[in-house]
């Protein structure tokens, strides 16, 4: 029996924080996680969403948080997210000019008891994080250029799935594959079939007239 893929539906194309905590609650038991996209403005360009809302998110609905910190400096940001109910906390390789950094900042992540990432933007190898690889829960791999909501799926995408799917055969790791970026029917269906177990939706969901019906096709690709 194939298993469902999960779905972790994306905060960013939402501005109105009240909206979005709307959003969240009715998304219980329909999606798998809400992403939570964080952007410090230096990062990337936006700036969004403070450990404060993800709190408020936290205690007005029961989905689990996937916490996506696409910010320059996420040491500092570890316990306020970890404080504020994340299920998951996903830094940036790009973020750390020294690999040993962020090794620390994964041991601290679970040291919070929260799920550790680590997200590649489209321009990383695989090879930069292998190191990383047998102590991680979750790789995210940017399908699209962080920071804006409603980009097309890069092509390439596919082959660093497919490598970090044999590199956890191979070796026996655990990580879970995320993508993010450009996800519709079509590229969903070329992610899973690469070797990814959970696909990050933000517009395609949001702007749906059926976005149960749309949650529900993406688990099952």
């Amino acid at each position: 029996m194939k298993k469902k893929t999960l779905i972790s539906v994306s905060t960013d194309p939402i501005e109105d924080y009240q909206t979005l905590q709307e959003y969240a609650k009715s998304l219980q038991g329909k999606a798998d996680f809400l992403h939570c996209d964080v952007m410090d403005g230096v990062f990337v360009k936006r700036k969004t969403l403070s450990a404060q809302l993800v709190n408020n998110i936290n205690a007005s609905s029961l989905i689990m948080l996937d916490v996506h910190l696409m910010c320059q400096e996420p040491a500092k940001m570890i316990k306020e997210f970890a404080k504020a109910g994340a299920n998951i906390i996903t830094v940036h390789y790009e973020a750390f000019k020294d690999i040993e950094k962020l090794d620390n900042v994964i041991d601290e992540i679970h040291t919070n008891k929260v799920l550790a990432g680590i997200a590649i933007n489209p321009q990383t190898p695989v090879k930069d994080i292998k190191i990383c690889l047998y102590k991680i829960d979750l790789v995210l791999v940017m399908s699209v250029v962080p920071g804006q909501s409603g980009q097309k799926f890069i092509s390439d995408s596919v082959e660093k799935i497919e490598e970090l799917a044999k590199l956890r055969s191979f070796n026996g790791y655990n990580y879970k594959i995320e993508v993010d970026g450009g996800i519709n029917f079509e590229t969903a269906k070329k992610a899973v079939d690469a070797g990814a177990d959970i696909l990050v939706s933000g517009s395609f969901v949001y702007n749906s007239k059926d976005r149960d019906g749309v949650i529900e096709t993406l688990q099952g690709v």
